[in-house]
């Protein structure tokens, strides 16, 4: 073959090629765009069914939470999307001061969740604190996995030692039930751990002594929607 009509053949199927990855990038782009559209398009008309069959017939407690809130619990969750606190509850806006993150967790040391802790004892007056699990918690799960995350396993292991207690009282599981029985017992041993860090924090020690603030344990199953109160 001529070499210059070799050298025009490879530039046109490279031309070809160069055509077809802008297409299929376009589309896919496109693709992504429409996908994301949609979802936030949902938001959107969520939102108008609140405002039609919430906001609107409720207007006069809208118009008094829109100059101030006074929630009476600080409810400390998951962050799993199945657990709404609110909707668990069936608690109106406004009834609760939420915090949540991987696995229910009271951190030692992190100023996000110490000044969420601070505003609602010492400014919004709170009288109850939750902290909430629930059953089949991906993070309390986590624990039992070689993780390769920078920060999930850095963040679980603030909830180790419920797996540590739970595991030192157990014989180890055989089968499929037992691994179930100790991942609730995990789960709701956690609860316990969680409000012991709660009470290592002075602002909430100090409000327990002047019986100010109360402290619960609670625990949900997905699988039946009953919250129960742990002791």
């Amino acid at each position: 073959m001529d070499p210059i009509i070799k050298i025009k053949l490879n530039l046109s199927i490279l031309s070809f090629k160069a055509l077809i990855n802008r297409e299929c990038s376009g589309r896919v782009e496109q693709f992504h765009s429409l996908r994301c559209g949609n979802m936030i398009d949902q938001f959107f008309e969520g939102n108008k069914v609140f405002i039609r069959e919430d906001f609107e017939k409720d207007r006069k407690r809208y118009d008094n939470l829109a100059q101030s809130q006074s929630p009476k619990t600080l409810w400390i969750g998951c962050a799993d999307s199945r657990i709404d606190p609110e909707r668990i509850t069936h608690a109106k806006a406004g009834e609760l001061f939420v915090h949540r993150n991987i696995a229910n967790i009271v951190p030692l040391q992190d100023w996000n969740f110490a000044s969420v802790l601070e505003y609602a004892v010492a400014h919004l007056k709170v009288e109850n604190i939750v902290i909430c699990g629930h059953s089949e918690c991906g993070g309390i799960k986590a624990l039992d996995k070689e993780m390769q995350d920078s920060y999930i396993p850095l963040w679980i292991n603030n909830a180790r030692e419920a797996q540590i207690r739970v595991d030192a009282k157990i014989s180890p599981p055989k089968n499929a039930e037992e691994e179930k029985r100790r991942l609730t017992e995990i789960e709701k041993e956690n609860v316990r751990l969680q409000i012991e860090h709660l009470r290592t924090y002075p602002i909430v020690k100090k409000a327990e002594e002047e019986n100010k603030v109360w402290i619960h344990g609670l625990y949900f199953y997905l699988e039946t929607g009953v919250l129960e109160e742990l002791r």
